[in-house]
């Protein structure tokens, strides 16, 4: 890429932020061609916070919308949701969360991810997963920053289909079909 003006480039900064928030400046110095202290100066000059920032912010006000699971037993962070519609999520699986003999995140993890940003989609007061089809395309390990997205496909009656596709850096790793259950109030109170 040639050398952009300050101009242009606070332009396409403010830019590709908008489009993707989870950008980071080291992302942003290598697609502008430019240092990453260049970046981070560019952004005090524009007033735009580092990515951890935006992201806390984002999270903060999307975490008050969640209906069917509470914020306490979500895996990673939702970051924008529209009920019935669709929900973001982020998460950074740590070494605990690895097998021992390697670095590779155990399922169980990133299932618990996915289940939790299908849940967040819906709009009821409690659900189970009926049923799961899920596909574990590549290998996730410890500290790999994933971002999920669910999609609400259809509705009928008490059932909720919703797809969640998590990708690593654009790459997909997993994705899955889910059938959620609203539970009925008597169901809830029930126990």
């Amino acid at each position: 890429m040639a050398k952009l003006s300050r101009k242009e480039r606070h332009r396409l900064l403010l830019q590709r932020i908008k489009e993707n928030p989870f950008i980071t400046d080291e992302e942003l110095a290598s697609e502008f061609g430019c240092s990453v202290q260049t970046i981070r100066l560019d952004r005090a000059i524009l007033d735009i916070k580092e990515v951890r920032e935006r992201i806390k912010e984002m999270a903060k006000e999307s975490i008050s919308k969640l209906k069917t699971i509470s914020p306490r037993d979500v895996v990673g962070e939702i970051i924008d949701i529209e009920l019935e519609n669709f929900a973001i999520a982020m998460f950074e699986p740590q070494l605990w969360m690895t097998f021992s003999n390697s670095n590779m995140v155990k399922g169980q993890y990133i299932y618990a991810f996915a289940e939790s940003v299908a849940m967040s989609v819906i709009d009821a007061k409690a659900a189970l997963i009926g049923v799961a089809n899920i596909k574990y395309k590549t290998p996730v390990f410890a500290n790999d920053r994933l971002v999920a997205r669910a999609e609400l496909k259809k509705k009928r009656n008490n059932k909720y289909i919703v797809w969640v596709f998590i990708k690593r850096n654009n790459e997909e790793v997993f994705r899955g079909k889910f059938i959620l259950v609203a539970l009925s109030e008597e169901t809830n109170s029930a126990h």
